[in-house]
């Protein structure tokens, strides 16, 4: 090739050079112009997502807050109309009127959201019809918006002052010891102490009825109210009894205390009945029942549940206990018969019922060995409780073969062994008291009285590891 060929090739080949780097420099813009738009795409999907899920969120905790109010509000609702109708009636007029009141008011709470869908379609229909130049929209839309809170908020206030005042109203209603009674609560336990002996105390309305069980009998029982002394020194040990009358969870439960050479006295909380009222489990939450504490003979508070109504009855000993814990239960029921004849008290199902009050009382004297625990207040779990607790002996008989709970149920269960018992006296009452009193604990091993409070701990403690 010759030299001039050369560089004719030369000047050929060099604007091609600079024009594949014009093109790189321009593929590279670009790529980075692309690159730049999806990431500014990818960022503006991300803020997008975000604001979705803040705003799904937001909707689902708006729709929680709302749930939660609704739910308040029907539940206010429901437990002022329950207290009114147990108060009043359910055909009372004052029921009826509060009840149209407070349903009322709860509707148009409830009916608030809908309300501006319903205003749309007014709000379009008027605008159809209507001028542009006579109707704006806009300031409807805004006028309707700051109507509907200034509503919910006269609405809602309104409700919260009826049901505050129906609160005051239901806590001022105060019990009463002058009602139309019936005839087995119809009196209160009294009593008073010996002058020269304060272990010696002589109780009056001791309630020791003859029921029948006869159906050709007018009457369901024959009053008998006594007056009996008792020596707290000879106390020798505490019963518990359960009575079951709806379902294994459902109990009413009594106190009996022993006495050496003596026949037991029991003592039941009750609710005060009037004459032909029944006993509601739910009226028994809003002020319906006054609180009444009956000392009585087992023959009668017993038989009339075993043998005359039908329940299912059961007795338990209660065990690892000293003398002077039972002296201060048995003080605690005279500071409660003191305190109901100073001051009538209300019945509550949760609160202060046949079970909880016992326990708040054996509470107080045992302490730490009685743990608070839910089945306080399922009655018909207490046996079990104080078998967990080991105030229910595991081996009674020291036999070396310990009793399960359904062993204890089996041995302490009252209605097979009072079947067809004698409840008919004449003038000795007293004997046939201790007749029933020695039956319904056949089979059953009374426990001893602890020796010191160490040692009640130490068995109670190694009985409760034991049915654990």
């Amino acid at each position: 090739m010759s030299l001039r060929s050369f560089f004719s090739r030369l000047r050929s080949n060099k604007p091609n050079r600079h024009l594949a780097d014009a093109d790189l420099v321009s593929d590279n813009a670009v790529d980075t112009t692309i690159n730049t738009n999806i990431e500014s795409r990818r960022v503006e999907n991300k803020a997008f997502n975000d604001e979705q899920q803040s705003s799904k969120w937001s909707q689902w905790r708006r729709y929680i807050v709302q749930f939660l109010i609704a739910l308040v509000l029907m539940l206010s609702a429901v437990w002022l109309l329950l207290a009114i109708w147990y108060q009043f009636g359910v055909t009372s007029a004052i029921t009826w009127m509060a009840t149209i009141l407070i349903v009322g008011l709860l509707t148009a709470l409830f009916t608030a959201p809908y309300q501006p869908q319903l205003f749309n379609k007014w709000l379009k229909k008027q605008a159809s019809h209507t001028p542009a130049s006579s109707f704006s929209a806009a300031s409807m839309h805004s006028h309707r918006k700051s109507n509907q809170s200034t509503r919910f908020g006269w609405l809602l206030g309104l409700y919260a002052m009826i049901w505050l005042i129906g609160v005051a109203w239901f806590f001022s209603i105060e019990p009463k010891q002058n009602r139309h009674w019936m005839a087995e609560v119809d009196r209160q336990v009294t009593y008073e102490r010996d002058a020269s002996n304060p272990n010696l105390i002589t109780f009056t309305n001791v309630r020791n009825f003859d029921w029948h069980t006869d159906t050709d009998v007018d009457t369901e029982a024959t009053e008998r109210w006594e007056t009996r002394t008792i020596d707290l020194s000879k106390l020798s040990g505490v019963d518990v009894t359960n009575s079951y009358w709806m379902g294994p969870l459902i109990a009413h439960t009594l106190i009996s205390f022993r006495f050496e050479d003596d026949r037991p006295l029991a003592f039941s909380f009750e609710i005060r009945k009037e004459e032909g009222e029944s006993f509601s489990a739910l009226a028994g939450f809003f002020r319906r029942y006054e609180l009444s504490l009956i000392a009585a003979e087992e023959r009668d508070i017993i038989y009339t549940r075993s043998n005359v109504r039908g329940e299912q009855v059961y007795l338990f000993p209660v065990s690892h206990l000293q003398q002077h814990e039972i002296q201060s239960l048995f003080e605690s029921y005279l500071r409660a018969a003191d305190d109901l004849n100073a001051a009538p008290a209300w019945y509550n199902t949760l609160t202060s019922n046949c079970t909880n009050i016992i326990f708040y009382m054996a509470r107080i004297v045992s302490g730490d060995r009685l743990p608070w625990d839910y089945r306080i207040w399922v009655s018909g779990w207490l046996p079990n409780y104080l078998y967990d607790v080991g105030m229910l002996d595991a081996n009674p008989n020291k036999d070396a073969q310990p009793w399960s709970m359904d062993t204890w149920y089996e041995r302490t269960h009252i209605n097979p062994k009072v079947l067809g018992f004698d409840n008919k006296t004449n003038l000795d009452t007293s004997h046939n008291s201790r007749d029933f009193s020695e039956q319904i604990r056949q089979d059953i091993p009374m426990p001893p009285l602890a020796n010191s409070k160490a040692d009640a701990e130490a068995k109670a403690k190694s009985v409760a590891e034991t049915t654990h």
